[in-house]
Protein backbone atom coordinates (compact mmCIF):
# COMPACT_ATOMS: atom_id res chain seq x y z
CA UNK A 1 0.00 0.00 0.00
CA UNK A 2 1.38 3.41 -1.00
CA UNK A 3 -0.20 6.86 -0.63
CA UNK A 4 1.58 9.88 -2.12
CA UNK A 5 0.41 13.49 -2.11
CA UNK A 6 1.73 16.84 -3.26
CA UNK A 7 5.21 16.86 -4.81
CA UNK A 8 5.89 13.22 -3.95
CA UNK A 9 3.07 12.00 -6.18
CA UNK A 10 5.00 13.38 -9.16
CA UNK A 11 8.51 12.77 -7.84
CA UNK A 12 8.01 9.05 -7.19
CA UNK A 13 5.41 8.28 -9.86
CA UNK A 14 7.71 5.88 -11.72
CA UNK A 15 10.08 5.10 -8.85
CA UNK A 16 10.10 2.93 -5.76
CA UNK A 17 9.40 5.24 -2.78
CA UNK A 18 11.01 2.74 -0.42
CA UNK A 19 14.32 2.81 -2.27
CA UNK A 20 14.14 6.58 -2.66
CA UNK A 21 13.53 7.24 1.02
CA UNK A 22 16.02 4.70 2.32
CA UNK A 23 18.77 6.49 0.36
CA UNK A 24 17.60 10.07 1.03
CA UNK A 25 20.14 12.08 3.03
CA UNK A 26 18.94 14.09 5.99
CA UNK A 27 19.50 15.12 9.57
CA UNK A 28 18.85 12.22 11.93
CA UNK A 29 16.63 12.96 14.94
CA UNK A 30 16.29 9.44 16.29
CA UNK A 31 17.82 6.16 15.22
CA UNK A 32 17.07 2.88 16.93
CA UNK A 33 16.76 -0.78 15.91
CA UNK A 34 14.05 -1.00 13.26
CA UNK A 35 13.30 2.72 13.06
CA UNK A 36 14.93 5.92 11.83
CA UNK A 37 13.52 9.45 11.97
CA UNK A 38 15.17 12.21 9.98
CA UNK A 39 14.51 15.67 8.55
CA UNK A 40 15.09 16.46 4.88
CA UNK A 41 14.20 19.18 2.43
CA UNK A 42 12.63 19.03 -1.00
CA UNK A 43 11.85 21.99 -3.25
CA UNK A 44 12.67 24.36 -0.40
CA UNK A 45 10.24 22.73 2.03
CA UNK A 46 11.13 20.70 5.13
CA UNK A 47 9.77 17.24 5.89
CA UNK A 48 10.22 14.51 8.47
CA UNK A 49 10.47 10.87 7.44
CA UNK A 50 10.02 7.95 9.79
CA UNK A 51 11.28 4.66 8.34
CA UNK A 52 10.35 1.31 9.86
CA UNK A 53 12.42 -1.66 8.71
CA UNK A 54 11.03 -4.47 10.88
CA UNK A 55 11.56 -5.16 14.57
CA UNK A 56 11.83 -8.98 14.55
CA UNK A 57 9.79 -11.60 16.36
CA UNK A 58 11.89 -11.43 19.54
CA UNK A 59 10.92 -7.79 20.07
CA UNK A 60 7.26 -8.44 19.27
CA UNK A 61 6.98 -11.39 21.65
CA UNK A 62 8.90 -9.52 24.34
CA UNK A 63 6.48 -6.60 24.16
CA UNK A 64 3.43 -8.86 24.37
CA UNK A 65 4.93 -10.75 27.33
CA UNK A 66 5.24 -7.38 29.11
CA UNK A 67 1.61 -6.64 28.19
CA UNK A 68 2.65 -3.91 25.76
CA UNK A 69 1.31 -3.58 22.25
CA UNK A 70 4.34 -3.63 19.91
CA UNK A 71 4.78 -0.92 17.28
CA UNK A 72 5.52 -2.72 14.01
CA UNK A 73 5.16 0.02 11.42
CA UNK A 74 4.11 3.48 10.33
CA UNK A 75 0.43 2.55 10.02
CA UNK A 76 -0.01 3.15 13.76
CA UNK A 77 1.00 6.79 13.36
CA UNK A 78 -1.07 7.26 10.21
CA UNK A 79 -4.17 5.93 11.97
CA UNK A 80 -3.65 8.28 14.93
CA UNK A 81 -3.08 11.31 12.69
CA UNK A 82 -6.28 10.58 10.77
CA UNK A 83 -8.28 10.35 14.00
CA UNK A 84 -6.84 13.60 15.35
CA UNK A 85 -7.78 15.26 12.07
CA UNK A 86 -11.34 13.99 12.53
CA UNK A 87 -11.30 15.46 16.05
CA UNK A 88 -10.13 18.82 14.65
CA UNK A 89 -6.88 18.70 16.62
CA UNK A 90 -3.75 20.16 15.05
CA UNK A 91 -1.11 17.58 14.25
CA UNK A 92 1.30 16.58 11.49
CA UNK A 93 0.21 16.70 7.85
CA UNK A 94 0.91 13.47 5.99
CA UNK A 95 2.72 13.86 2.67
CA UNK A 96 3.47 10.18 1.95
CA UNK A 97 2.88 6.74 3.43
CA UNK A 98 3.89 3.26 2.38
CA UNK A 99 3.75 -0.26 3.75
CA UNK A 100 5.16 -3.47 2.33
CA UNK A 101 5.26 -7.06 3.57
CA UNK A 102 2.80 -9.39 5.28
CA UNK A 103 4.94 -10.39 8.28
CA UNK A 104 4.73 -7.88 11.17
CA UNK A 105 8.28 -8.80 12.17
CA UNK A 106 9.83 -7.91 8.79
CA UNK A 107 7.32 -5.37 7.47
CA UNK A 108 8.84 -2.23 5.95
CA UNK A 109 6.90 1.01 6.09
CA UNK A 110 7.35 4.75 6.07
CA UNK A 111 5.51 7.96 6.78
CA UNK A 112 6.55 11.42 5.59
CA UNK A 113 5.04 14.49 7.25
CA UNK A 114 5.44 18.19 6.62
CA UNK A 115 7.66 19.92 9.18
CA UNK A 116 5.72 22.19 11.53
CA UNK A 117 7.75 25.37 11.28
CA UNK A 118 8.37 27.84 12.78
CA UNK A 119 7.64 26.20 16.11
CA UNK A 120 9.07 25.43 19.53
CA UNK A 121 8.25 22.52 21.81
CA UNK A 122 6.45 23.32 25.05
CA UNK A 123 9.31 21.64 26.89
CA UNK A 124 11.73 24.24 25.52
CA UNK A 125 9.27 27.12 25.73
CA UNK A 126 8.43 26.45 29.39
CA UNK A 127 11.88 25.28 30.49
CA UNK A 128 12.95 28.71 31.78
CA UNK A 129 9.70 29.50 33.61
CA UNK A 130 11.13 28.93 37.12
CA UNK A 131 13.66 31.75 36.49
CA UNK A 132 11.57 33.87 34.14
CA UNK A 133 7.87 33.28 34.80
CA UNK A 134 5.49 34.05 31.91
CA UNK A 135 2.51 36.33 32.23
CA UNK A 136 -0.39 34.75 34.07
CA UNK A 137 -2.59 35.21 31.01
CA UNK A 138 -0.19 33.35 28.71
CA UNK A 139 0.36 30.53 31.19
CA UNK A 140 -3.35 30.01 31.70
CA UNK A 141 -4.00 30.12 27.97
CA UNK A 142 -1.46 27.35 27.42
CA UNK A 143 -2.80 25.26 30.31
CA UNK A 144 -6.35 25.59 28.96
CA UNK A 145 -5.25 24.56 25.47
CA UNK A 146 -3.24 21.55 26.64
CA UNK A 147 -6.20 20.45 28.77
CA UNK A 148 -8.58 20.87 25.83
CA UNK A 149 -6.35 18.77 23.59
CA UNK A 150 -6.00 16.05 26.22
CA UNK A 151 -9.74 15.92 26.86
CA UNK A 152 -10.72 15.90 23.18
CA UNK A 153 -8.07 13.30 22.33
CA UNK A 154 -9.14 10.93 25.10
CA UNK A 155 -12.86 11.44 24.49
CA UNK A 156 -12.16 10.69 20.82
CA UNK A 157 -10.62 7.31 21.63
CA UNK A 158 -6.92 8.19 21.28
CA UNK A 159 -4.22 7.75 23.90
CA UNK A 160 -0.74 8.98 23.09
CA UNK A 161 1.55 6.78 25.27
CA UNK A 162 4.31 9.45 25.10
CA UNK A 163 2.23 12.38 26.30
CA UNK A 164 4.93 14.85 27.30
CA UNK A 165 5.45 18.60 26.84
CA UNK A 166 8.15 17.92 24.25
CA UNK A 167 5.49 16.50 21.91
CA UNK A 168 3.45 19.70 21.82
CA UNK A 169 4.73 22.17 19.21
CA UNK A 170 3.82 25.82 19.72
CA UNK A 171 3.46 27.91 16.57
CA UNK A 172 5.98 30.66 17.32
CA UNK A 173 4.80 32.89 14.46
CA UNK A 174 1.18 32.95 15.64
CA UNK A 175 2.35 33.47 19.21
CA UNK A 176 3.84 36.82 18.21
CA UNK A 177 0.29 37.93 17.37
CA UNK A 178 -1.19 36.57 20.59
CA UNK A 179 -2.62 33.41 19.02
CA UNK A 180 -2.04 30.04 20.71
CA UNK A 181 -1.81 27.04 18.38
CA UNK A 182 -0.44 23.73 19.62
CA UNK A 183 0.21 20.72 17.38
CA UNK A 184 0.55 17.22 18.80
CA UNK A 185 3.34 15.12 17.29
CA UNK A 186 5.19 11.80 17.65
CA UNK A 187 2.18 9.49 17.46
CA UNK A 188 4.00 6.30 16.47
CA UNK A 189 2.90 4.54 19.70
CA UNK A 190 -0.59 6.01 19.93
CA UNK A 191 -3.60 3.73 20.28
CA UNK A 192 -6.96 4.38 18.62
CA UNK A 193 -10.21 2.90 19.91
CA UNK A 194 -13.85 3.77 20.19
CA UNK A 195 -13.27 4.71 23.83
CA UNK A 196 -10.07 5.37 25.80
CA UNK A 197 -9.84 3.14 28.90
CA UNK A 198 -9.13 4.89 32.19
CA UNK A 199 -5.76 3.17 32.64
CA UNK A 200 -4.48 4.79 29.45
CA UNK A 201 -5.98 8.17 30.34
CA UNK A 202 -4.17 7.93 33.66
CA UNK A 203 -0.88 7.02 32.01
CA UNK A 204 -1.10 9.95 29.58
CA UNK A 205 -2.01 12.55 32.21
CA UNK A 206 0.63 11.25 34.62
CA UNK A 207 3.27 11.48 31.88
CA UNK A 208 2.20 15.03 31.06
CA UNK A 209 2.35 16.02 34.74
CA UNK A 210 5.77 14.42 35.11
CA UNK A 211 7.10 16.41 32.14
CA UNK A 212 5.73 19.64 33.64
CA UNK A 213 6.64 19.08 37.28
CA UNK A 214 9.76 21.28 37.18
CA UNK A 215 8.39 24.32 35.32
CA UNK A 216 6.96 26.01 38.39
CA UNK A 217 3.23 25.30 38.21
CA UNK A 218 1.17 26.23 41.25
CA UNK A 219 -1.79 24.38 42.76
CA UNK A 220 -4.04 26.93 41.07
CA UNK A 221 -2.42 26.11 37.72
CA UNK A 222 -3.03 22.40 38.26
CA UNK A 223 -6.65 23.05 39.19
CA UNK A 224 -7.04 25.01 35.96
CA UNK A 225 -5.84 21.95 34.06
CA UNK A 226 -8.37 19.80 35.93
CA UNK A 227 -11.10 22.30 35.04
CA UNK A 228 -10.24 22.09 31.34
CA UNK A 229 -9.72 18.33 31.23
CA UNK A 230 -12.96 17.60 33.07
CA UNK A 231 -14.85 20.12 30.91
CA UNK A 232 -16.19 22.04 33.90
CA UNK A 233 -18.43 25.04 33.39
CA UNK A 234 -18.65 28.30 35.27
CA UNK A 235 -19.54 27.75 38.90
CA UNK A 236 -18.25 24.16 38.94
CA UNK A 237 -15.36 23.65 41.33
CA UNK A 238 -12.22 21.73 40.27
CA UNK A 239 -11.50 21.02 43.94
CA UNK A 240 -14.95 19.42 44.34
CA UNK A 241 -14.30 17.42 41.18
CA UNK A 242 -11.01 16.15 42.60
CA UNK A 243 -12.87 14.88 45.66
CA UNK A 244 -15.68 13.39 43.59
CA UNK A 245 -13.24 11.80 41.14
CA UNK A 246 -10.69 10.91 43.81
CA UNK A 247 -10.05 7.44 42.44
CA UNK A 248 -9.07 8.72 38.99
CA UNK A 249 -6.97 11.72 40.06
CA UNK A 250 -5.44 9.78 42.94
CA UNK A 251 -4.31 7.16 40.43
CA UNK A 252 -2.82 9.91 38.26
CA UNK A 253 -0.81 11.22 41.23
CA UNK A 254 0.38 7.73 42.17
CA UNK A 255 1.39 6.95 38.59
CA UNK A 256 3.28 10.24 38.28
CA UNK A 257 5.15 9.52 41.52
CA UNK A 258 6.15 6.09 40.22
CA UNK A 259 7.38 7.61 36.96
CA UNK A 260 9.49 10.14 38.90
CA UNK A 261 11.01 7.38 41.02
CA UNK A 262 11.78 5.26 37.95
CA UNK A 263 13.37 8.14 36.09
CA UNK A 264 15.42 9.08 39.19
CA UNK A 265 16.77 5.51 39.34
CA UNK A 266 17.64 5.67 35.64
CA UNK A 267 19.48 8.97 36.08
CA UNK A 268 21.37 7.58 39.04
CA UNK A 269 22.38 4.61 36.91
CA UNK A 270 23.35 6.85 33.99
CA UNK A 271 20.54 5.63 31.71
CA UNK A 272 18.88 8.09 29.31
CA UNK A 273 15.11 8.08 28.81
Amino acid sequence: MIELTGPFADLWRDRDPFEELWTTPGRDFRTMPGRRTFRFEFNGKAYFAKLHSGVGWRHILGQWLRLRRPVVGAATELRAIRRLEQLDLATMKVAAFGERGWSPAQRRSFIVTEAIEPSISLEDFCGDWPRRPPSRALKWQLIAEVARIARRMHCGGVNHRDFYLCHFLLDSERLEHGDIRLSLIDLHRAQVRGRTPNRWRIKDIAGLWFSAVDIGLSRTDLLRFVRGYEGLGEGESPADTLRRRQRFWGSVAQKMARVREREARKRAAGVKR
